[in-house]
């Protein structure tokens, strides 16, 4: 049998080859130049402008936000709602905030202030336009806010939406407040005479939270919706 013998590798040719691949480069860059730079110097615009944005008027307006939220919760937790809400004259209120310092962190905490204090001076819908503007996603906040419009929807009557208001608010991992608002649903869900939706929200108490205050008596409750099931068939 005869040997395949190898060939040898020729230098030429292997930079013939990469200068030929350089040259299709370069007559890419070449045509491709002003847009390739275009797009470069579109990107390098829109960071700086970002940054700049952020650190000269978003985090100035921030802690000028902050600073006017003091007051305002002071007045909230002395119950004076309508100052809270509108200002003294002197200090801008919630509203205030709300509308001009949008982009804010402290815009959106002031909406759910806002909420709370048309809740308890008994303007639910009022209430309900500020709460929906709260966005900050928050294991402790966000469940009292969602909890807060359930509050509402009872006031109006609104028991549907109440009962899926709360059951929205124990699906946050909080063993203080989920056990709490899953309560308030299965309390609805019974005025609304759906025992068995009641039923499996008191059984969720049971097994998800046997430590919490409201599984110290749910069995009663679990009890109570069964035979009012059975009433009902």
């Amino acid at each position: 049998m005869s040997k395949k013998q190898n060939k040898p590798l020729n230098p030429k040719a292997n930079t013939r080859d990469l200068g030929e691949a350089l040259s299709s480069s370069e007559r890419f860059l070449e045509k491709h130049q002003k847009p390739i730079l275009y797009s470069l110097s579109a990107v390098i615009l829109i960071v700086l402008a970002v940054m700049l944005t952020r650190n000269y008027y978003i985090v100035p307006k921030q802690n000028e936000a902050q600073d006017k939220m003091v007051v305002c919760v002071q007045y909230f937790e002395r119950d004076s709602f309508n100052l809270a809400l509108n200002g003294d004259g002197i200090n801008d209120g919630l509203l205030d905030i709300i509308d001009g310092y949008s982009i804010t962190r402290a815009a959106d905490l002031a909406a759910l202030y806002a909420g709370a204090c048309y809740y308890h001076l008994g303007q639910y819908e009022e209430a309900l336009d500020c709460l929906q503007k709260f966005n900050r996603k928050s294991v402790n906040i966000t469940p009292a806010s969602i909890g807060l419009t359930g509050d509402c929807y009872v006031e109006l009557n609104d028991y549907v939406a109440a009962a899926k208001a709360f059951e929205k608010a124990a699906k946050y991992d909080n063993d203080l407040t989920a056990p709490f608002y899953l309560k308030k649903a299965g309390i609805i869900y019974e005025e609304l005479n759906d025992y068995s939706k009641a039923e499996t929200v008191y059984q969720k108490i049971k097994d998800n939270y046997p430590q919490s205050q409201q599984a110290a008596d749910v069995e009663k409750y679990i009890e109570r919706a069964k035979v009012l099931q059975q009433r009902t068939k």
